[in-house]
C-alpha cells in the first residue's frame, strides 16, 4: 500500500460513510512529522507545520467516503476521587500548579499517570488509583490558561 504524505490537515469535517480511528496517545498528539499506519495498513506520513497538535476526532484525510480520524488510545492515568468540593478544589490547585492538564467527570478528576505525583496526593489523603483508558486531555508541556 503506498504512503501518504500529509502536509495539512482538511479544512471542512463532513460525515464519512466509514471512519476509521488512528488511536494515539496525549503524546503521540504532538508528535507531527512522523510516519504511523492506520488500523487497516494504510501508511501516512505526517509532515505538519510546528505547533500543530492533533485533536481527538480530527480528521487526518478524506478519501471518498472514508474518512481517518485520530482517536484517544488507552493509556495510563491517574485518578483521584475528591469527597468533597474543598478536596476537589485542593487537587484542582496541586495539578494546576503542577501544569497538569486535566479531564473532569461527575466524581473525578483524571491525568495522565505519575508515580510521583501518586504519591503526593496519596500522602494528602486523596483517595487516588491507577487505571487504564482514553486521554482526552493535552500533553505534559502543553497546557493551557
Amino acid at each position: 500500500m503506498e504512503s501518504i504524505l500529509i502536509t495539512q490537515l482538511p479544512k471542512e469535517d463532513t460525515e464519512a460513510e466509514e471512519v476509521i480511528e488512528i488511536p494515539m496517545t496525549a503524546a503521540d498528539r504532538r508528535r507531527v512529522r512522523r510516519s504511523l499506519q492506520a488500523p487497516d495498513g494504510r501508511i501516512f506520513l505526517l509532515a505538519l507545520p510546528t505547533g500543530t497538535v492533533l485533536r481527538v476526532g480530527q480528521v487526518l484525510l478524506r478519501e471518498g467516503s472514508r474518512a481517518y480520524r485520530v482517536a484517544a488510545a488507552e493509556e495510563d492515568l491517574l485518578v483521584v476521587r475528591p469527597r468533597s468540593l474543598r478536596e476537589a478544589m485542593l487537587c484542582g490547585h496541586i495539578l494546576g500548579n503542577l501544569h497538569r492538564d486535566i479531564t473532569a467527570g461527575e466524581d473525578h478528576l483524571a491525568t495522565l499517570w505519575d508515580e510521583g505525583l501518586f504519591q503526593r496526593l496519596a500522602r494528602a489523603g486523596f483517595e487516588v488509583e491507577r487505571t487504564r483508558g482514553p486521554f482526552m486531555g493535552n500533553a505534559p508541556g502543553e497546557h493551557t490558561h
